[in-house]
């Protein structure tokens, strides 16, 4: 007869599972377990494993040694639909809503409410969809399109979607990547509510403030094997890091004192209609320059525009004192600008190409000889950096799409590094990536910047601004409304002058 005191078996346990690709071991005996009402926070540097293990929750691959049990019982998940039948469901950092669709036909699709004669009873649907997003604390038009949701908006339907589902077991793939302060606060709120109705959470965040703050227990992996699992109260951040890395990261943000050198680049009165106006900043050698704001402030609008990608309607960029031409990237890059964009899948890299062809994308013309590209020259030039910036590849003919997000931002970096610009622009150069590659990013921009290159940074990641910074450009709503000393600046500064209140704190 079964105890009644005993304690309920766990919602989920993977126990000593791997997995391989061919030759290469993604995952090698680890386990994991999940409870009922707690979050489990998952930590690890790109490429530790920890999208193939989401896979298999999610019935994508199946574990080539080892169990997973749902309520104590050994369960085989075959494919996505089995793992949605046993209430699993995964939350990915990019939403995979149909766009054309409202948020009531994504949330129910193909099980929609009918009436007679077996048509949709549109009332029902809303009644429902509204019922759902309520259970969450949200309030959205179930009529309105997906297409015109943000990310956040879009992340909460579908776990408004999975609810309905009957999921009690959810995923969370690094959902707060794309995710602005207030918008993650809202979605760990909403966390916060699915472990109190019961369900269980695996979240996986390089952010070790939402880690810390929603997670009950913490397994960190490396290398595609299982480390440690503790509470998280009995961890500390900097516990957390050493075991990811195997090692001490050092300095998470490494600056190096420089004294800046001329003007390199000047941007005066730039403005484009709607997106931002009267935008005025310098860069001089061997500075970094961030731009800090909100989402939605412009500052990615605004170095798309210096760099060219996208056309202003007044103001002036010059280049070591001479003028640029608008709209013009090729221009840019002549007088020796480069960019590295906020999206590297789909801005930065061709992902099917190989990382050598990647790597060499900025100079096809300066690598070819008589009008030929060479396949030994490119793959030297692209063993080159790689080993320059330490890229973990399984060869330099892989595609660069199946390289980890930290790996791939490294291949971005190195296309634009070998440019020699004078002028490098990052536009979150860091999101998404694990502490460790972090840290080598911010090592590399402060070795760039001794060495005299101009460096100018869009970040939303404040610590980043203030570590990096040795001047900042605060925008809110398209405006330039402030300019601080890096070293000077604090928190409490650039956030007054990020909501239009510069004087709000000294």
């Amino acid at each position: 007869m079964p105890d009644p005191t005993a304690a309920p078996p766990p919602a989920l346990r993977l126990h000593r599972v791997a997995k391989s690709f061919g030759a290469v071991t993604a995952v090698s005996d680890v386990s994991l377990t999940l409870h009922p009402g707690r979050v489990h926070a998952l930590a690890g540097e790109n490429g530790a494993g920890k999208s193939t293990l989401v896979r298999m929750l999610a019935g994508v691959h199946r574990p080539d040694r080892g169990t997973l049990e749902l309520d104590g019982h050994p369960t085989v998940l075959r494919d996505p639909a089995a793992a949605r039948a046993a209430g699993i469901a995964v939350i990915h950092q990019e939403p995979t809503l149909f766009p054309d669709l409202s948020i009531a036909e994504n949330l129910y699709l193909s099980r929609q409410p009918t009436g007679r004669l077996g048509r949709i009873d549109r009332r029902a649907l809303r009644a429902a969809t509204t019922a759902q997003l309520a259970r969450l604390g949200v309030t959205l038009d179930p009529d309105r399109p997906a297409r015109g949701l943000s990310i956040a908006d879009q992340q909460l339907v579908e776990i408004a979607r999975a609810l309905s589902l009957d999921a009690r077991i959810f995923v969370m793939d690094e959902p707060t990547a794309a995710l602005s302060g207030t918008e993650a606060a809202r979605l760990a709120a909403v966390v916060r509510g699915l472990c109190d109705r019961g369900a269980a959470v695996l979240f996986i965040s390089h952010r070790f403030e939402e880690i810390f703050g929603l997670a009950h227990d913490i397994t960190v992996l490396r290398d595609g094997r299982h480390v440690s699992t503790d509470p998280a109260d009995r961890l500390t951040p900097d516990t957390v890091v050493r075991r990811m890395v195997g090692r001490d990261v050092g300095a998470l943000y490494p600056k190096t004192p420089t004294t800046p050198g001329d003007t390199v680049l000047e941007v005066t009165g730039l403005t484009r209609h709607g997106a931002f106006h009267d935008i005025s900043f310098s860069v001089r050698r061997g500075e970094i320059l961030a731009l800090a704001g909100l989402v939605g402030a412009g500052r990615s609008e605004v170095v798309r525009a210096v760099f060219g990608v996208d056309r202003y309607d007044a103001g002036t960029v010059t280049v070591a004192g001479r003028p640029l031409p608008a709209g013009s990237p090729a221009a840019a890059m002549a007088a020796g600008l480069a960019l590295v964009p906020e999206d590297r899948r789909q801005q930065g890299l061709v992902l099917q190409l190989s990382v050598e062809r990647n790597t060499a994308l900025t100079r096809l013309r300066r690598l070819a000889r008589h009008g030929l590209l060479t396949t030994r020259r490119e793959r030297a030039d692209a063993l080159h950096w790689t080993e320059r910036l330490r890229v973990r590849h399984g060869g330099t003919h892989t595609p660069a799409g199946t390289l980890s997000g930290g790996n791939q931002q490294k291949i971005v970096l190195a296309k634009w590094l070998a440019t020699e610009p004078a002028v490098l622009i990052l536009d979150e150069p860091t999101r998404g990536i694990d502490i460790g590659t972090k840290a080598e990013v911010h090592r590399m921009m402060s070795e760039l910047a001794a060495r005299g290159l101009a460096i100018v940074m869009v970040s939303s990641e404040l610590p980043e601004v203030l570590g990096m910074a040795d001047r900042i450009l605060v925008l809110h709503e398209g405006r330039a409304t402030a300019t601080l000393p890096g070293p000077g600046a604090t928190a409490e500064t650039v956030m007054a002058a990020a909501t239009g209140h510069p004087g709000g704190a000294a």
